[in-house]
C-alpha cells in the first residue's frame, strides 16, 4: 500500500516540534565545533601538540559512545523530554567549565562531562521523531533537524572569532553556553507526547499514529545483541561516524595548515562546506520519503538514497591535492552533504524495523560503536598529522570509501527491512 500524502491537512504541530530539534541539534554543534575553531589558536597559545589534541578528541568520543548507550536506556525509560532535558544540562555545564582550563590534560577533563551530555542529544531526537512522526515522514523529518548539525558548524566560524577577538577565547564557551540554556527553558515548557499536546488536531494526531504501535515494555540487551538489523545499525555507523567526527574536529586545522588561512579567514571555507551539508542532510531525508511516496518499499527506498549518497562521498580522496582552497572546499562540501544525506538513512533504521520502546537502546548501540570508531580515528589522525606533517590523504582515502562499505554491510546484514518481532 503506498505511503499517505504528505500534506498541511495533517496539521503543523508536528514541524514546530521538528523545528525545535533543529536548534538543539544546531546548539549542540556550536558547544562542540568551539574547541575546533579555536584549536589553531589554543595550540599557538599553550604549545599543544597534535597528539594531545588527538587524545582530547579521544576521550570526548569515548565518553560520548558510553553516554550513548546510557542514555539510549534512560530515553526508552523516562521519555525524550526528561532525557533530553538531562543531557542538554550535563552537556551545558560542562561546555561553560571549558573557560577556566588551558591545557590539553585540562580540556581532556572537561570533555568527558561534555561528552557524556552530548551523547544524549541523538537518543532524544529520534525519540521523539519516533513519537511525533510516522515512517513516512520519519528519515525526511530527520534529515530537517540533523541539518541543524551543519547550521551549528555554519554559526561556530563566525560567532567564535568575533567572540574571542572582543572579549577572549573563555567568553566564546561562556556566551555559546547560554543559547544553550535558552532552549532548555523552551523545551521544559513545550514539549509533550502527541496525546498531551493540546494544540493538536485529530486529523494530525491520527495521521501521526498511521503506523501501528505496540505497548511500552522492556526489552534484554541480550536479546538486541541476537537481532540482525541491531547489528547492520551498529556496523554502519563504527564506519561512517569516524569519517565525521574527523571533519569536526580537523577541518580548521586543515584549512590552517594546507592554505595558511587564520581565526579571521577560515570561516568562509568552513561556513561553504557546512551549508553543503545542510544540502545533503535535507535532500537525502526528502529523496527516500520521496520514493516511499511513489510506493517503493522503505528498504529500497533508504538504500537507494543511502547509494547516491555514498558515490557522491567518493571524490573526498582527491582533497589534499587540490590546488586552491576552493577546490578542497567544494571536495570535501560534496563529502559532508553525503555523509549527511546517508546519516539521515541510516540514523531511520532503528525506527524503521523496531517498536518504539526499543529505539532508543538500539540507536544507543549504534552510538557507541560510532564513537569507538570515532575514538580510533582519532588515534590514527594525531598520529597520521604528527608523523607525515600535516598530510591528510590517507584520511581522505578512508572518508571516500566508508560509506561504500557500511552500505554494503548494512545490505548484506538486512536484505529487507522487515519489522522486528521481540519477545514480551
Amino acid at each position: 500500500m503506498n505511503a499517505e500524502p504528505i500534506t498541511a491537512r495533517h496539521g503543523h504541530v508536528r514541524w514546530l516540534i521538528c523545528i525545535l530539534l533543529f536548534f538543539v541539534v544546531a546548539l549542540n554543534y556550536i558547544d562542540r565545533q568551539v574547541l575546533s575553531v579555536l584549536k589553531p589558536t589554543l595550540q599557538h597559545l599553550y604549545n599543544w601538540s597534535e597528539v594531545g589534541y588527538a587524545d582530547i578528541a579521544f576521550w570526548f568520543q569515548a565518553a560520548y559512545g558510553v553516554g550513548y548507550v546510557i542514555f539510549g536506556r534512560i530515553v526508552d525509560r523516562v521519555g525524550a523530554k526528561t532525557g533530553g532535558a538531562i543531557a542538554v544540562t550535563v552537556w551545558t555545564i560542562a561546555h561553560m567549565a571549558h573557560a577556566f582550563v588551558t591545557s590539553t590534560l585540562g580540556f581532556t577533563w572537561i570533555r568527558i562531562p561534555m561528552g557524556l551530555g552530548e551523547s544524549g542529544l541523538f537518543p532524544c531526537t529520534l525519540k521523539a521523531a519516533a513519537e511525533w512522526f510516522p515512517r513516512s515522514e520519519r528519515a525526511f523529518a530527520i534529515g530537517v533537524f540533523n541539518a541543524g548539525s551543519n547550521v551549528g558548524a555554519i554559526v561556530a566560524p563566525f560567532i567564535v572569532p568575533i567572540i574571542t577577538i572582543a572579549w577572549g577565547w573563555q567568553m566564546a564557551f561562556i556566551l555559546t553556553g547560554l543559547l544553550t540554556v535558552l532552549w532548555l527553558a523552551a523545551w521544559l515548557t513545550w514539549y509533550r507526547k502527541p496525546r498531551e499536546m493540546k494544540s493538536i488536531s485529530a486529523a494530525e494526531l491520527q495521521h501521526i499514529e498511521s503506523d501501528p504501535v505496540v505497548p511500552q515494555r522492556p526489552v534484554a540487551w541480550s536479546r538486541l545483541f541476537r537481532t540482525r538489523e541491531t547489528w547492520a545499525y551498529i556496523l554502519g555507523r563504527a564506519m561512517i561516524d569516524p569519517v565525521w567526527w574527523t571533519f569536526l574536529f580537523w577541518l580548521p586545522d586543515f584549512f590552517a595548515s594546507r592554505y595558511h588561512l587564520d581565526l579571521k579567514n577560515y570561516g568562509p571555507p568552513l561556513v561553504a562546506i557546512y551549508v553543503m551539508a545542510d544540502i545533503g542532510s535535507v535532500m537525502g531525508g526528502w529523496g527516500s520519503s520521496r520514493l516511499i511516496k511513489r510506493g517503493f518499499s522503505i528498504s529500497a527506498s533508504r538504500k537507494l538514497a543511502m547509494l547516491c549518497c555514498a558515490l557522491v562521498v567518493m571524490p573526498v580522496a582527491f582533497s589534499m591535492s587540490a590546488s586552491t582552497q576552493w577546490g578542497a572546499v567544494a571536495l570535501i562540501g560534496l563529502a559532508c552533504a553525503g555523509h549527511q544525506g546517508f546519516s539521515a538513512n541510516l540514523f531511520a533504521l532503528p525506527s524503521d524495523v523496531f517498536p518504539r520502546w526499543a529505539v532508543g537502546s538500539v540507536v544507543g548501540l549504534g552510538g557507541l560503536s560510532g564513537a569507538l570508531g570515532g575514538m580510533a580515528m582519532a588515534k590514527y589522525a594525531g598520529w597520521v598529522l604528527q608523523t607525515l606533517h600535516h598530510d591528510y590523504t590517507p584520511i581522505f582515502i578512508f572518508a571516500s570509501v566508508a560509506y561504500l562499505l557500511a552500505l554494503l554491510v548494512v545490505h548484506l546484514i538486512v536484505p529487507r527491512y522487515d519489522p522486528v518481532r521481540l519477545p514480551e
